[in-house]
C-alpha cells in the first residue's frame, strides 16, 4: 500500500526558513516526478513546486527564488526547502507524485502545517 508522510512544518517568523520532508512507502520516488502542493485556509490546493524525472524543477511564481524542491533517492524522500517565508505561505503542505499533466496521482497524505507569523 502506497503511503506518503509529510513532516517538518511548524510556526516560523516572517523571513525564516523551514525544510519539509515527504517520505514514501510502497513506491519509489526516483521513477516518478514529484510535487509539493499547499492549501491555504479558504483556498484551493495549488502546486507550488515540481521535480521532473529529468531533474528539471518548476515553481509557482509566488515561491520562485525562495523554495527549492529536491529528492534523496537513498532515503526515498522528497524535500521542500522554504526560505524567506511570508505570512501568505501559511498553509497545509502536501507532496504527491505527478501525472503528466501535473495533476496529483496518489491519495493525499495528512499534510504538514506551516504557519508564518510574528
Amino acid at each position: 500500500q502506497v503511503q506518503l508522510v509529510e513532516s517538518g512544518g511548524g510556526l516560523v517568523q516572517p523571513g525564516g526558513s523551514l525544510r519539509l520532508s515527504c517520505a514514501a512507502s510502497g513506491i519509489m520516488f526516483s521513477i516518478y516526478p514529484e510535487g509539493w502542493y499547499r492549501q491555504a485556509p479558504g483556498k484551493q490546493r495549488e502546486l507550488v513546486a515540481a521535480l521532473r524525472l529529468t531533474g528539471n524543477t518548476a515553481y509557482a511564481d509566488s515561491v520562485k527564488g525562495r523554495f527549492t524542491i529536491s529528492r534523496d533517492n537513498a532515503k526515498n524522500t522528497v524535500y521542500l526547502q522554504m526560505n524567506s517565508l511570508k505570512p501568505e505561505d501559511t498553509a497545509v503542505y502536501y507532496c504527491n507524485i505527478l501525472n503528466p499533466d501535473s495533476s496529483p496521482r496518489l491519495a493525499w497524505g495528512q499534510g504538514t502545517h506551516v504557519t508564518v507569523s510574528s
